[in-house]
């Protein structure tokens, strides 16, 4: 059994030990989330910095060219926190963050987990370093979540590679304790997401990896710089937010373009 598969199935172990906490508080009818608060987060990054603020004031925050649709009335930014700083996730040296959230996270009829809403992307040139993002827009929470360097992204049920071209390296960001599908489990839980290929020089493309048993990842094509720059750095966000009245949570990838200036 190679490396990916075993880390494949540590994932679905802890997915499989997530839904059997769920099967054992489902009795229990915990208070629902109220505005504005978040769960706390433990992040193993080499650098934290925190930056939040009232839901009146004013934060530095990203630009939001990624926003998946246009700013309404009652938009605001409530939190916003760099979790991991400018770094190189590679295998040794992967991010982690770790967020308890009650099980379930809300009562019927709410999702018992966060649930994955909305992918946005875009491009920050004139940003200092200059980057491309992702963001991944949940409702309910904030999941935990790994980001790591991984040679071939992989299928989470079928063990399958699945094909990433035209990229220099494939990052891959896995959720935990949280899904990406309807409470039929028919039909996909998000609502708007960008075409696959993303198209610019640092962040090439995207695709779905799996949501099975309360874990969903994702790979993201990260373009290769040059030889003289042989690995891109990454920081991640996370911003708490109301967007279009949802109250959202969103964990943004980063990845430093400065090579392609």
């Amino acid at each position: 059994m190679n490396a990916i598969s075993s880390r494949k199935i540590g994932s679905r172990n802890a997915g499989l030990g997530t839904l059997a906490l769920l099967l054992v508080l489902s009795a229990c009818t915990p208070s629902a989330p109220q505005p504005g608060a978040s769960s706390q987060a433990t992040a193993t990054a080499t650098a934290t910095v925190t930056v939040s603020a009232s839901p009146s004031a004013s934060v530095a925050v990203p630009a939001d060219s990624d926003e998946t649709a246009p700013p309404q009335p009652g938009d605001k930014v409530i939190s916003s926190t760099i979790t991991h700083d400018w770094s190189w996730p590679g295998p040794s040296a992967p991010f982690q963050t770790a967020h308890q959230n009650p099980v379930p996270i809300a009562p019927p009829p709410a999702a018992p987990l966060p649930t994955l809403y909305a992918i946005g992307a875009g491009q920050h040139p004139s940003d200092t370093p200059p980057y491309d993002q992702l963001s991944f827009r949940f409702t309910g929470g904030f999941p935990s979540y790994d980001v790591e360097v991984v040679p071939e992204l992989v299928a989470d049920a079928s063990g399958l590679p699945i094909p990433m071209p035209g990229t220099g390296s494939i990052l891959e960001v896995t959720f935990r304790g949280a899904q990406a599908h309807a409470a039929d489990g028919t039909a996909s839980s998000v609502k708007s997401a960008p075409a696959p290929s993303i198209g610019s020089k640092a962040l090439t493309s995207y695709a779905p990896a799996g949501d099975f048993e309360g874990v969903v990842s994702y790979g993201i094509g990260v373009g290769r710089p040059m030889g003289t720059v042989p690995e891109t750095k990454v920081r991640v966000y996370e911003v708490e937010k109301i967007e279009q009245g949802q109250h959202l949570y969103v964990v943004a990838i980063q990845l430093e373009a400065t090579a392609w200036q």
